[in-house]
Formats: C-alpha cells, sequence, structure tokens
C-alpha cells in the first residue's frame, strides 16, 4: 500500500504528508482548515488516511474525513513513534511526524475504523463525559475517609450531590441522543438485551465501537486487545498475552464482564469451565470471558438479533 496520508495533529494545526507525491501541506485546525484537509484528500483519494490520537483534538479531522467516506484509522501514538525508531527515524518535528504516519499507514496497515458521523461523534463525547464524572465522584468518595473537619466533609458532601446530578443530566442526554437515532436504538437495544450489558455500556460499545458487528470475532477481538498475542522464540513457549487495542473500551467492559460471568448463563458456564475444569487462572479466564462477550454481540449485530441464548 503506497497511496497513504499521514495527518499530525495539534491543537492549532494540521500537518498533512501525501505519500506517493511526497507533498507536505498544513491546514488550520478549525472548520475552515479541515474543510480544506478534507477536500485536498477527496481529489487524492488514497487508500489510507492514520492520524494518532491526540486528547481529542482529532475527532472532528476524523469524523468529517469518515462522513465523505474516506478509509481514516486513529491509531495510538506508541505504535507509531515505535514504528519510528525500528526505521531510525528518531529525529521529531510536525512535518516529519506527518511523514512517518504515512509511511506506518503503507506498511503497517491498521483496519480503517467505522464511519463516524456527528451523531456518534456527539454520543462518544456524552459517554467520555459520564466517564470522567464517575472518576470525579471516586475521587471525592475516597477523600471522604481522610477527613475528619466537619466542614470539610460538608463540602465533600456537596460536590459529590452536585456531580450526581450532573451523571443524571448526562444520562437523560444518552439516552435522548439514541432515542432520536433509530440504527443507534435499535443497537444498543439489541445490546442491552444481553444479560451483563446495560444502557449505559450498550451506549458506550456503540459510540467508541462502530466496527461491532461488521467485523469477524478474530478482529473484534484484536481491535479491543483481548485476543492473546503469542510470545514464542525457538524451543521456547512464553505465557500468551493480551493487550493493545481500544484500552477505553477494554477497561470499561470489564465491570460487565464481571456481572455477566455471575448472571448470564452462557457466560457464567464458560467462566466456570475454564476455572474449574481447566485450571485457568481467575483474571486469565475473565478475560477470555471478556473475549467471548465480545463476540457475541458482535456476531448479534451482525446477524440482526438480540439476545438468545439457546442460539449461541
Amino acid at each position: 500500500m503506497e497511496h497513504t496520508i499521514g495527518i499530525d495533529v495539534a491543537k492549532a494545526k494540521l500537518d498533512v504528508h501525501v505519500l506517493n507525491e511526497k507533498r507536505d501541506i498544513q491546514f488550520e485546525n478549525s472548520a475552515a482548515g479541515i474543510k480544506e484537509c478534507v477536500d485536498m484528500c477527496l481529489k487524492v483519494k488514497p487508500e489510507l488516511i492514520v492520524m494518532e490520537a491526540t486528547s481529542g483534538y482529532e475527532y472532528l479531522t476524523a469524523a468529517k474525513l469518515s462522513i465523505e467516506g474516506l478509509p481514516i484509522a486513529v491509531v495510538n501514538p506508541r505504535r507509531v513513534r515505535d514504528y519510528a525508531r525500528a526505521i531510525g527515524m528518531t529525529a521529531k518535528t510536525d512535518k516529519i511526524d506527518a511523514k512517518v504516519i504515512a509511511l506506518f499507514a503503507a506498511n503497517c496497515q491498521p483496519i480503517p475504523q467505522g464511519r463516524i458521523d456527528d451523531n456518534s461523534r456527539k454520543l462518544k463525547a456524552l459517554t467520555a463525559r459520564r466517564q470522567q464524572l464517575l472518576d470525579m465522584r471516586v475521587a471525592e468518595n475516597n477523600r471522604t475517609e481522610h477527613s475528619i473537619d466537619k466542614e470539610i466533609c460538608r463540602s465533600i458532601t456537596m460536590v459529590i450531590k452536585t456531580i450526581d446530578r450532573e451523571i443524571e443530566k448526562v444520562d437523560r442526554q444518552i439516552q435522548d441522543h439514541i432515542d432520536n437515532m433509530p440504527q443507534l436504538k435499535r443497537k444498543t437495544e439489541k445490546l442491552s438485551s444481553v444479560p451483563g450489558i446495560g444502557d449505559t455500556t450498550a451506549a458506550m460499545l456503540v459510540s467508541e465501537l462502530p466496527e461491532l458487528g461488521t467485523f469477524n470475532r478474530r478482529q473484534i477481538a484484536a481491535l479491543v486487545g483481548v485476543a492473546p498475542i503469542n510470545r514464542d522464540s525457538g524451543t521456547f513457549r512464553g505465557k500468551r498475552m493480551t493487550g493493545g487495542g481500544r484500552k477505553n473500551v477494554r477497561n470499561r467492559l470489564f465491570m460487565p464482564t464481571l456481572v455477566a460471568i455471575r448472571h448470564n448463563p452462557v457466560l457464567k458456564i464458560y467462566y466456570q469451565r475454564l476455572v474449574d475444569k481447566k485450571g485457568k487462572n481467575k483474571m486469565v479466564a475473565i478475560i477470555a470471558a471478556m473475549r467471548k462477550l465480545l463476540c457475541i454481540m458482535n456476531a448479534m449485530l451482525k446477524n440482526n438479533q438480540a439476545w438468545k441464548p439457546k442460539m449461541l
């Protein structure tokens, strides 16, 4: 693959490298600049466009490119830096970074993500905000353990109540947003029919993992980072490990998986068989159950069906 584009995203600008033309262009990271960037990409018609995840600065550009049907992949910056070191490109400027990203796209060929539109982007932002509020509430609750002064305790209590109100407000916004999107509503209804998957987790999955239902089971497991990775060399057989992929999705699937292995009949039997009969470590069994849960949901959306344990 030689016809690729790398985009280095910063707060104020977008540095673009068109690999087969060996051309560098710079655009403002603004509505007008992003439109110019999209128009340029439409003229070039690349096989793949890659950019790094940069704390949200890439969201709008990725969404606009996706809306136009361009193949876009947002990757972990660490993968790109590891690739740069591997090919000996240790110098670092925005222009060089864009070129390295384009080379990474050509040689590593990351899987393009599913279509991102403005509605999906907004839902993703809402679910991310909900998680931020939950993290803030945990932090405040932890502070109550070390607070002796009544005034400090009162202040913490007030903050927790305010955060709770904000979480309720965001929950309503997420639900309203889903209700107004028939396709998203159908997907979340099917996902939330799985024992262990609630409405919030279903909303997170349709926003953070739009590829769910379009990939095969191996691809979706690798995308989330729950596929076992071989670590063998010669006669040595290393321990299989998981990792990489979309860490945020993996982290937020952990608690629903714990619920599923207790209350979902399919996952409960699967987990118990791994622990009791095969002697697997409990954490290994949980990750395996997470992978199975993910593959089940992927199959459900692919086949357009709700939870039917007898068919799985």
